[in-house]
């Protein structure tokens, strides 16, 4: 049908898909390339530089990998070591929130990082929660029995007052990083820039396993699944936040359950 010359055509929505312009696409291109490469990028590139080094060195299956290791020995150095690495890894997160702020539109609101629906978020961050962790176990005794698996120790740290707190701190960090820039922040650009909702999920996906390769095979496998499960959600909901709930309690029942039922489900072992 003729377009009206007296009324131009209208302009895709900010956001919508493959709405950026060719100028746009180069500069939102250089701008996922800096995020990633400030942030889970980087930990990629030395998660496979780290497991070159490892099978260079012994079969995975003899050797170990420690979660949240010790920073210093003197006990309240490490504990503001800690903090300090806490808190600087969240700088990328402020940065993309930044990045996604628009007029009139909260960067929160626009990945569903709030907490505005509070039993979608809740029943779905504990449904995924489950079904992961159970795949989770599975995955680490397949990997292990095969010995394309590292042990892997989730809490190397002393025991302290603060141990607990700081691990759970530790747990909330990984999840809100990991969620809102591999998947918010990931999925909306790759949005912008024309990508199909499959070729997203799968490269996300991707990424998530990579930067575990330090772990072993086994868990890129994990979380390559995870990915492709968590991205799915996404699209389902449009929400971040149930994702962040699940990521949280799968790695705060790693991080604080190892102490206590590490070596009863063969955990580091």
């Amino acid at each position: 049908m003729p377009t009206d010359a007296t009324h131009p055509p209208a302009r895709p929505a900010p956001g919508a898909v493959g709405s950026a312009s060719p100028g746009q696409r180069r500069r939102i291109t250089a701008e996922i390339a800096i995020v990633l490469g400030l942030s889970l990028g980087q930990s990629a590139v030395y998660s496979v530089v780290n497991l070159l080094d490892k099978l260079s060195q012994a079969p995975l299956a003899s050797q170990t990998t420690r979660l949240n290791p010790v920073l210093n020995d003197r006990q309240y150095f490490d504990l503001v070591y800690q903090l300090l690495g806490i808190f600087f890894a969240l700088i990328p997160v402020f940065l993309v929130l930044f990045l996604l702020t628009e007029p009139g539109k909260s960067a929160f609101r626009t990945l569903g990082f709030t907490f505005s629906r509070p039993r979608v978020d809740f029943g779905l961050g504990f449904g995924l929660a489950v079904l992961i962790g159970a795949g989770t176990l599975g995955v680490y005794a397949g990997g292990r029995a095969l010995g394309i698996t590292t042990a892997i120790e989730p809490a190397a740290l002393d025991a302290y007052w603060w141990t607990v707190p700081v691990l759970m701190l530790s747990a909330l960090r990984h999840a809100v990083v990991e969620e809102v820039i591999v998947v918010g922040y990931l999925f909306h650009r790759l949005r912008q820039l024309g990508w199909s909702t499959p070729v997203i999920i799968v490269s996300s996906a991707l990424l998530r396993g990579s930067y575990h390769l330090y772990q072993g095979f086994g868990p890129f496998i994990g979380n390559f699944i995870m990915g492709l499960i968590f991205g799915y959600a996404y699209t389902r909901t449009k929400r971040v936040m149930p994702l962040v709930i699940a990521h949280a309690l799968l790695d705060i029942a790693g991080f604080v359950g190892f102490a206590l039922f590490g070596s009863a489900i063969g955990i580091g072992d």
